[in-house]
């Protein structure tokens, strides 16, 4: 049992497994900047870090809290439990939450304005924007575009911009790279609701090409995120395997609760993703 409001429901609320799709992009932008640098500034590159978790904390409280709202988090959910719609953290306790978290977002993001300039609090108004407009724009097929730009161009380009003070064609094509593989991981997660949201109206990619097209567009992604960076390096092509094994384990699913282990496995597959670039382009392969 749960207790309301209790250190354990903001623990979960949080969702510490999809963290990772918010330090592979900056794992990223940082390894770019050691190859092209041969060091890294490590204040900034600490503050790239903490704020990047708070931002994804902050999407996940902001995304529970509308989706309870909106009536889309139902008794027949498949996916992982939601804190207020499991009662776990009141509505009003939670936008409190959501306060608290952004506020110490920015400030943790504030002092990066020493090393890129004023531009630095355009891009966090614009993430914090992004949060809270991603549940609805979600709802009419567009949070995968959010995904490549929030989990790509932005971490990536604005991590290495920090570092070199500019972003190169080579860092442009690794941030678009880690967007569409990131992107995978709505794609499984929409593609386990796919009934469910055609039942609240809410149009996703797989409601709107079918589940055939899925399979196949979750393959084309990740071979597309491998073919941006093959000039920089080859070792991302050992992730299509792994790509590959998990688009035909949701075509032996199909189906319900059983999908939410591919969901993790997925979110683990964008850390391994990140690591095979970064080793391979500071190693040479």
């Amino acid at each position: 049992m749960i207790k309301t409001n209790s250190p354990k429901a903001w623990f979960l609320a949080a969702r510490p497994k999809t963290l990772t799709g918010a330090l592979a992009p900056v794992c990223v932008g940082l390894s770019a900047a050691w190859v092209a640098l041969g060091s890294l500034q490590w204040m900034p590159a600490a503050l790239c870090v903490v704020f990047a978790l708070l931002m994804q904390i902050d999407a996940n409280l902001v995304n529970d809290f509308l989706d309870f709202r909106g009536g889309i988090d139902r008794e027949d959910r498949l996916g992982p439990e939601r804190a207020c719609a499991q009662g776990w953290i009141t509505p009003e306790a939670m936008q409190r939450g959501i306060a608290a978290v952004t506020t110490v977002a920015c400030l943790t993001g504030l002092p990066l304005v020493w090393w890129g300039g004023w531009g630095m609090v355009i891009i966090g108004a614009t993430c914090v924007i992004a949060c809270v407009l991603y549940s609805t724009l979600a709802r009419l097929a567009l949070g995968d575009v959010l995904v490549v730009v929030f989990f790509g161009l932005v971490p990536v380009c604005a991590t290495y911009y920090l570092q070199a003070g500019t972003v190169d064609h080579d860092v442009f094509l690794a941030a678009m790279a880690m967007g569409l593989v990131t992107d995978c991981l709505l794609l499984v997660n929409n593609f386990r609701d796919r009934d469910t949201d055609r039942r609240v109206g809410k149009h996703t990619i797989p409601n709107l090409i079918g589940e055939r097209r899925t399979y196949i567009l979750y393959a084309l992604v990740g071979a597309a995120a491998c073919a941006l960076v093959y000039s920089q390096t080859r070792l991302p092509v050992f992730y299509l395997a792994v790509n590959f094994y998990l688009v035909s384990r949701m075509q032996r699913i199909r189906r319900g609760r059983a999908l939410n282990k591919i969901l993790g496995q997925t979110a683990a597959s964008i850390l391994l993703f990140a690591l095979l670039y970064s080793v391979g382009i500071i190693m040479g392969w």
